[in-house]
């Protein structure tokens, strides 16, 4: 049956550039769809190459990726637009696109027409901007915007491509604490509607209060995987980013992660 695949599996996945630095190490995991997923690691431990060897934006060197139990290594970039959208943790250029014209770039795997979208897009454009708190903006070119509306439009045109996955690159990267959380309740909200999200984020206690599992990762393999309360502890940040952590809960249950101090700062010579 068709709902008893995984919304989204990766079965021995690898990446090498320039088939020297091997970037992901054999990694396997399945998703069932309706789940906010967080992806932690430090810098250079292989989450956005993973991601982006999921929609494909860079080329597996062996393994598979399958969504719905469809491998996506065959498919089109368009085929796969249908069912992974991409938020990305910067956008480089607006081109000076407003932002009403920024989420419209959402529907174009679906236009049955090159240039110009149906009424049906457009009433699934403007709701989606209502949605999300951006439809005042519609008209302002995105480069004027704060950073927090900038990620709100950029979720926007994501999800108006109705996709089975959505993955997240650091979206709360350069936001201040309102906006984070802001953020992390729209992605919350949306996967009751049976998307999958995978959030790649450094913030771990805003991925614990929010995900329903984490993916830890180092040096391109998982650490472990599992709800955030059950694998997240003061070892395993230890283990994974070389601090010290004290990880405990507050009087609501809410897990917190509090660094204490670099590992090895006398080692370093930073005392």
């Amino acid at each position: 049956m068709k709902d008893k695949v995984p919304l989204l599996e990766l079965k021995s996945l690898n990446k090498y550039y320039d088939n020297k630095f091997h970037a992901v190490k054999d990694v396997s995991f399945s998703l069932e769809p309706g789940m906010l997923v967080g992806l932690i690691g430090p810098n250079g431990c292989g989450k956005s190459t993973m991601m982006k060897c999921i929609n494909r934006l860079h080329d597996t060197s062996s393994g598979d990726v399958l969504i719905d139990g469809e491998t996506v290594l065959d498919k089109t970039p368009r085929e796969i637009a249908k069912i992974v959208s991409n938020v990305p943790a910067e956008l480089r250029s607006s081109f000076g696109l407003t932002v009403f014209e920024t989420v419209m770039l959402g529907r174009y795997p679906h236009l049955k027409h090159v240039w110009w979208e149906s009424d049906e897009d457009e009433v699934l454009i403007e709701e989606t901007m209502k949605k999300f708190g951006v439809y005042h903006l519609r008209d302002r070119q995105l480069n004027m915007l704060s950073s927090g509306e900038r990620q709100r439009v950029l979720i926007a045109k994501a999800y108006v491509q109705e996709p089975r996955l959505m993955l997240v690159d650091e979206p709360t990267a350069h936001l201040d604490m309102k906006y984070k959380l802001e953020v992390m309740e729209y992605l919350y909200a949306m996967v009751k509607t049976n998307m999958t999200i995978l959030v790649a984020e450094h913030d771990i206690s805003l991925m614990a209060r929010y995900c329903d599992q984490c993916i830890i990762m180092k040096e391109g393999r998982i650490v472990a995987i599992g709800s955030p309360k059950d694998i997240i502890s003061a070892d395993l940040i230890e283990e994974v980013y070389d601090v010290s952590a004290s990880v405990g809960f507050d009087k609501d249950g809410e897990l917190f992660v509090l660094p204490k101090r670099y590992r090895d700062r006398t080692e370093k010579g930073l005392l």
